[in-house]
């Protein structure tokens, strides 16, 4: 079992620039400004004209909640799910399959592991769109699950600036602050810099956390129909008392563990210090005819050093006994490049005009990691009501372990959209797509070499101004490198997804609404079936699964004073033999937000978000071989928020979470899980310059 741990607990972590915006700190939901996306196709479309289900987590919701990472952020998407499985490693599901592709303005490599470590702050981000569903045209490889596109804050030519203090529950406290503005030329040379800078304690036993975030942005009007961008975020994070692993589920007698809150499992000792940074480059003209071209590069670099401490074992329920150590020092770098080029414009035929992309994008990256550890682990850990995080730091003299990989992927994608009549609009295209891994990881050949073209469909048929029906298809595929009984590589993963269903947009765009029917598809995923004899090398399997359901999903300013965003998800996930499995997924969730504005007192709002997710079960074996299940009841979480302008350019915003202090495990993805908060409180003070 802790071998199938190890593996993964090794693992490291286009769109067109948005419009001008000011940075006003509104309570909007669903603002019209944010119904169009490009992340399905490149295209500019609105969440009504693209045929697939999309989601926009806009920049005043996030303020309004106190949204501050993306774990907190995509907890409220419709029908993703946060498996935050450590402190400091989360992973995130839609459709019942990992996700695995995020992206910064459309461009980006799947995640090595599936994992994203540390926290992605989202100081300089201005929304995350959210598609779900397989993303062949500008994700061709990942899984049928959703792409999360985090679109990064722009200049604006006039001079605007806020800043926001926040102090909170375990002596939390936070700074932003965001400047914009021209530069020169009236405007034509204009920048933009975000700082952030928050640490504190936390509800669990010894975990804290000190972060920096920096982002700064240049934009320059080369002429009238060029425009050169260059800019570079760095994040900083040093939490310490960090979780690897979690705790026990159950004794060994099979009864359910029920250790307070607070419990934690980490040593005095235990760091997780991670350092990213991204530098982009981006260079558009429009041309003529009203076409334009764009290229931009990126650049991606993050370092991880640790010193983790994992407990396994099963606790006798009397005596609180059975858990041992297993310490590791881990550092890691992963770096990768970017470039993606394309052109988009009208084409003219049969009399009618269409909307073309053609593009491509090369993609490089390599991950370096050093796992060490100790030949004197040291004695077995006492009850956990009784630990207290000393542990003698142990001397890592033990043989290491580690990966050394690199990655590579070319693809050539073009998408046409046929304008048949003025109410039927047809997409289709295609990504033809190398991918090439090469290298070993932990002792395992991580080398693969796959080369596939992946199709996209979608027809849009407006059935009144404000409604239309749709239906979509499109594939993903995923090399994998993992062998199986007989030493030969698994093969690729392969998926699918197909969706009808009907949208409507209403005031202007301000109202959007969706409710979809979907199948999704995942082909020969390597998941762990045993250990090569006399070895502790594990050995893979594909396997097959499948998820069918009903989405529901809105955003937007219903009146004046009212917003609300939310969705309800219900699908069903099963095997190739049509049994149930990952079990760990719920299967019925349902997110909302809202925001009121009080008429009678001006400046004051008042708002809520709630979450709801039906029970989930993980399976286990006792020392014995005896089976065990655990399960985590169906829960609701609480949030109310009340937002004062209380003076000119002031305003204070209360938030509180978990209104109700419902104890829940926030995820059963491993056979490990710890306490998720209790009902915590922050409030934010903020002040507009301009």
């Amino acid at each position: 079992m802790l071998a199938a741990l190890a593996a993964p607990a090794f693992a490291a972590d286009d769109t067109a620039p948005a419009d001008a915006r000011e940075l006003d700190r509104v309570t909007v939901v669903g603002d019209a400004r944010d119904s169009q996306s490009s992340t399905a196709t490149r295209m500019n479309l609105t969440l009504r004209e693209t045929p697939q289900s999309v989601s926009v987590i806009d920049r005043a919701t996030l303020d309004a909640f106190g949204l501050t990472s993306v774990n907190q952020a995509l907890g409220l998407a419709t029908g993703i799910q946060v498996e935050q499985v450590e402190t400091d490693r989360a992973y995130f599901t839609a459709r019942g399959f990992d996700i695995t592709n995020f992206q910064t303005d459309c461009i980006g490599l799947p995640m090595p592991y599936g994992l994203v470590n540390g926290d992605i702050d989202l100081a300089i981000y201005d929304r995350i769109e959210v598609l779900r569903g397989a993303n062949g045209l500008m994700s061709s490889t990942g899984n049928p699950s959703a792409t999360i596109n985090f679109i990064r804050k722009r200049p604006t030519p006039d001079l605007q600036a806020d800043a926001a203090l926040t102090v909170g529950s375990w002596n939390n406290t936070r700074l932003d602050v965001d400047v914009s503005g021209g530069l020169a030329n009236e405007g034509a040379v204009r920048g933009r810099a975000v700082a952030a800078f928050e640490q504190g304690d936390n509800y669990l036993d010894r975990y804290s956390r000190d972060k920096q975030v920096y982002y700064g942005i240049l934009e320059a009007d080369l002429g009238e129909a060029t425009t050169l961008a260059v800019g570079a975020s760095h994040q900083r994070n040093r939490p310490e008392g960090v979780l690897w692993g979690a705790l026990p589920l159950f004794y060994s007698d099979g009864t359910p563990t029920d250790y307070d809150v607070s419990t934690s499992t980490a040593a005095d000792w235990s760091h997780w210090d991670t350092d990213t940074t991204y530098a982009f480059a981006e260079l558009q003209h429009d041309f003529a005819g009203q076409w334009q071209a764009k290229a931009t590069v990126n650049y991606q670099e993050t370092e991880e050093n640790t010193e983790l401490f994992y407990v396994s074992g099963t606790p006798d329920r009397a005596t609180g006994l059975g858990l041992s150590p297993f310490p590791s020092a881990y550092d890691s770098t992963y770096r990768a490049h970017y470039a993606d080029i394309y052109a988009s414009g009208p084409l003219t035929l049969l009399g009618r005009s269409h909307d073309v992309v053609v593009g491509g994008n090369w993609a490089r990256g390599n991950v370096r990691e050093v796992s060490r550890y100790s030949d004197d682990v040291g004695p077995d850990l006492p009850p956990l009501e009784l630990f207290d995080g000393y542990y003698p730091k142990p001397v890592w003299d033990a043989p290491s372990a580690g990966s050394d990989f690199d990655l590579e992927r070319e693809s050539l994608y073009a998408t046409v959209r046929w304008n048949l009549s003025d109410s039927v609009k047809l997409i289709t295209g295609a990504s033809r797509t190398h991918a090439q891994s090469i290298g070993d990881s932990y002792g395992v050949s991580n080398s693969s070499d796959e080369t596939k073209t992946t199709p996209f469909a979608g027809l849009v048929i407006d059935l009144a101004p404000n409604y239309s029906l749709y239906g979509s298809y499109g594939e993903i595929f995923n090399p994998q490198s993992e062998l199986d009984e007989n030493h030969q590589f698994v093969g690729a993963l392969t998926g699918s997804n197909a969706e009808v269903g009907l949208k409507g947009a209403w005031k202007d765009n301000a109202i959007n609404a969706s409710i979809a029917v979907f199948r999704a598809r995942q082909d020969n995923l390597a998941e762990f079936a045993g250990y090569y004899p006399g070895t502790f090398d594990s050995y893979y399997q594909g396997t097959n699964a499948e998820s069918r359901g009903i989405e529901f999903d809105m955003a937007g300013r219903i009146t004046d004073t009212w917003t609300l965003s939310g969705g309800i998800t219900h699908m069903q996930l099963v095997d190739e033999d049509g049994q149930n499995t990952r079990d760990y997924v719920p299967r019925d969730t349902f997110r909302v937000a809202t925001t009121v504005e009080i008429p009678q007192v001006a400046g004051l709002s008042f708002g809520g978000t709630l979450r709801w997710q039906s029970q989930i079960h993980v399976d286990d074996v006792l020392p014995d071989g005896a089976p065990v299940r655990v399960e985590q009841d169906a829960y609701a979480l609480l949030g109310l928020m009340a937002r004062y302008e209380f003076a000119d350019r002031w305003t204070a915003t209360l938030n509180l979470d978990n209104v109700t202090d419902e104890k829940y495990y926030p995820s059963l993805y491993w056979n490990q899980a710890f306490w998720a908060a209790p009902r915590n409180v922050s409030l934010t003070v903020a002040y507009r310059f301009q």
